[in-house]
Formats: C-alpha cells, structure tokens, sequence
C-alpha cells in the first residue's frame, strides 16, 4: 500500500521541478534587448576615501549621446539614454576604465541635489536621489 502513494508523488515532484527549470541566458554577446537586465551592479560613491568628494569628477556626455547600463558588461538591457552634452558625476571605474559608473540628474532637477560633490565617511552604494548607472568608456569628456 505505501508504494503505491509513492510512485504518484514521485511523479508530481518531478513534473513540478521541471516547471521551475529556467531557459539558459543568452550567449555573452547577445544583442541588446529590452526588459530586465540579467545583472545589476550599483554604483559605489566614496572610494577615493572621506577627505575627497564622493564621486571624483564632473564630466560632458560627447556628442550623439551614450546608454545608460545597469552593470558593467551589461548590454543587454539599457536602463537610461544620455543626450550629448548631459552632465555626468564619474564614481568608479570598472574593468580597466572601460566602464564608468556615474550619477546623474534627471532632466529639469538640480545636480546638486546628487550630494556627490561632498565627502562619505565610508565607500557605499549610491541610493539617490539622483538616478545611476553604467556608461561605457570614451562616451564622456573627462572633467567637462
């Protein structure tokens, strides 16, 4: 009698542990796409230590403007666009200056409202209030 509960059960967990089985991401240059990023990295403010400005410097997005990425690497989802010119606070750098992570403004706010221009007692994720993220390298003229 205890087999035959066990052989409809078996069957029930394995039919169920095959509904949760998720599809295998996509190959690492996949094309960009939109929706939710398979990674995501916050921004981290503060590491050039408690006596300097939380994000190192101001910067110029170039001409013809540039994604904003969720991560480092992370092309396949873009969470914002920058226009040209748009200015940009550099925090970090990530994989040998080929990624930059940066706060900015949202259109029509005050930079200044970031509060990335003043010190952190320690090196942290940036929680806002302005908006973050990930631009490639050489999409921004360094010091603005």
């Amino acid at each position: 009698m205890k087999h035959r509960l066990a052989y409809p059960l078996a069957a029930a967990l394995t039919l169920s542990l095959a509904a949760c089985s998720q599809p295998a991401p996509p190959a690492d240059n996949a094309p960009a796409v939109a929706g939710e990023p398979l990674a995501t990295r916050a921004v981290m403010i503060g590491t050039e230590g408690p006596s300097l400005p939380a994000c190192s410097s101001i910067s110029r997005v170039k001409s013809g403007g540039t994604d904003v990425y969720w991560a480092p690497n992370e092309v396949r989802a873009v969470k914002a666009k920058l226009a040209g010119g748009a200015n940009v606070s550099l925090c970090e750098a990530a994989e040998n200056d080929a990624w930059f992570g940066v706060v900015f403004a949202a259109p029509g706010t005050d930079p200044d409202m970031c509060g990335v221009g003043k010190s952190v007692a320690n090196a942290r994720e940036y929680q806002g209030p302005c908006r973050w993220g990930w631009i490639k390298g050489g999409t921004v003229q360094l010091g603005g």
